[in-house]
C-alpha cells in the first residue's frame, strides 16, 4: 500500500491537527463543523446543507461499508471537506460499488484522516465552530488561508445547491409503494435532501421542486395543494429572496419548513435567527413536542437557530414554539396559529437516523385537505 502524504487541518485560532491525505488532492477551506452520528456517512456526504463546511465525523472509523449508488441525498456532494479520524481499509457490504477513498476522489473531496478527532471536537465545542483549512501545504499558509476566510454569518449559499430549473420528482420511499397522488406540492429547493422528496410522494404528493429563487408568483401559478419550505446551507437572515417569497405566501397555502426552511418562516413572520456556537449535527438529538409531552430522538443539522423571543413579540404571541431540544432548550418548531403554517428545525425524513418524527409528514398532508 502506497504511504500516504502528511496533511494538516488548520483552525482560524491557529490551532494545528496533523494527519494523512486521503480523497482528493489540495487545499479546502470551509467552516469546520462536527457531527455525531455512528452511522450515514454517505448521507452526511451527499447532504446539501453542509455546503462550505469542512465535516469532522466523531465515529472512530469511517468507510467499513463503502459507497453505493442509492444513499445519495443529492445528485453530488457538496461538502467542503471531510474528517475522519480513521479510514477503514477494509469495504464490506453487498450495496457497495467503491471504497469511500474512492469516492472522495472521484467527487473531488479534500479529506483528511489519521488525526485525534476526539480533541478536535472537544476544541470546536469550547471554542465554537470556525473556518478551517485542509491540505498538504505548509501549516503557515493553511492557516493564513484559514484567518482569513469569510465566516459562515451573512453568507447566501443557496444558489450554489439549489436547481436552476423547475423538475417533477416522483420517486417514492425505498422498496415501498406509494399512495396514488391526489395532491400538489410545490417544494422550494434551499438545498433539498432527496428524502423529503421521497416522503412527500410517499403519501400520495404530485411534487413540483422551484428553484430557490422562486417568487411567489412562481409557486402560487403552479396551483399547489401545499408549499414545502427546503433545508439547505448558510445563513438563513442573508436568503432575503425567500423570506420575502414566503412572506407572501403565508395565509395563501399551507406551509411546512424543514431546518433552513423553518427559519426562513420565522423570519418572514418578523423573528430573528442567531448563529449557534458550534450547532447540532447528529442521529441522536432528544426533541419534546411541547402540545402532546411525546419525545423524539431526531435527526439534526443546523448552525443557526429562531429566537423564540423575538418570534413572539413580531406575531402578538400569535407564532408559538411546538418542539424544543432537551438538551439545550433551543427551537425546534413553530406554528403559526393564525395560517396554520409550520415547520421544525430538525430532520424528520431522517437518512441516515431515527424515523420517530416522521408523522410530520402526515400532518402537512392532513392540513392541504
Amino acid at each position: 500500500m502506497t504511504e500516504r502524504q502528511k496533511a494538516h487541518l488548520v483552525l482560524a485560532d491557529g490551532t494545528v491537527f496533523e494527519g494523512v491525505a486521503v480523497g482528493a488532492s489540495g487545499t479546502t477551506i470551509g467552516e469546520a463543523v462536527f457531527t455525531t452520528g455512528m452511522t450515514g456517512y454517505q448521507e452526511v456526504l451527499t447532504d446539501p446543507s453542509y455546503c462550505g463546511q469542512i465535516v469532522v465525523m466523531t465515529a472512530p472509523q469511517i468507510g467499513n461499508t463503502g459507497t453505493n449508488d442509492e444513499d445519495e441525498e443529492a445528485a453530488k456532494p457538496h461538502l467542503a471537506g471531510f474528517v475522519m479520524h480513521e479510514l477503514s481499509s477494509v469495504v464490506s457490504n453487498w450495496r457497495a460499488n467503491r471504497s469511500l477513498d474512492a469516492y472522495l476522489k472521484a467527487h473531488g473531496i479534500v479529506s483528511i484522516a489519521g488525526l485525534d478527532t476526539r480533541e478536535l471536537t472537544r476544541h470546536l465545542r469550547d471554542h465554537g465552530a470556525q473556518m478551517a483549512a485542509v491540505g498538504t501545504e505548509p501549516v503557515d499558509v493553511l492557516r493564513d488561508k484559514a484567518a482569513q476566510a469569510p465566516s459562515m454569518s451573512g453568507q447566501d449559499l443557496t444558489g450554489l445547491v439549489s436547481t436552476k430549473a423547475a423538475y417533477t420528482w416522483s420517486l417514492g420511499l425505498w422498496g415501498k409503494e406509494p399512495a396514488p397522488a391526489t395532491r400538489h406540492v410545490v417544494a422550494i429547493d434551499f438545498g433539498v435532501k432527496q428524502n423529503i422528496l421521497r416522503h412527500l410522494v410517499h403519501r400520495g404528493c404530485r411534487v413540483t421542486v422551484l428553484p430557490s429563487t422562486a417568487t411567489a408568483e412562481d409557486v402560487l401559478a403552479q396551483k399547489p395543494d401545499g408549499v414545502f419550505l427546503s433545508n439547505g446551507p448558510g445563513d438563513p437572515a442573508a436568503v432575503t429572496h425567500g423570506i420575502e417569497t414566503i412572506r407572501a405566501l403565508v395565509g395563501k397555502k399551507p406551509i411546512f419548513g424543514i431546518c433552513l426552511g423553518h427559519q426562513m418562516l420565522a423570519l418572514a413572520l418578523g423573528g430573528t435567527t442567531y448563529k449557534m456556537k458550534f450547532g447540532h449535527r447528529g442521529l441522536n438529538h432528544p426533541v419534546k413536542d411541547l402540545r402532546t409531552g411525546k419525545i423524539e430522538i431526531t435527526t439534526q443539522n443546523h448552525g443557526f437557530a429562531v429566537d423564540v423571543p423575538s418570534l413572539a413579540s413580531s406575531s402578538g404571541g400569535k407564532c408559538v414554539m411546538t418542539h424544543q431540544h432537551l438538551n439545550d432548550g433551543t427551537c425546534m418548531g413553530i406554528e403559526d396559529e393564525a395560517s396554520g403554517a409550520f415547520s421544525v428545525q430538525y430532520h424528520p425524513e431522517a437518512s441516515a437516523g431515527p424515523h420517530d418524527a416522521s408523522y410530520l409528514f402526515d400532518r402537512f398532508v392532513a392540513r392541504m385537505g
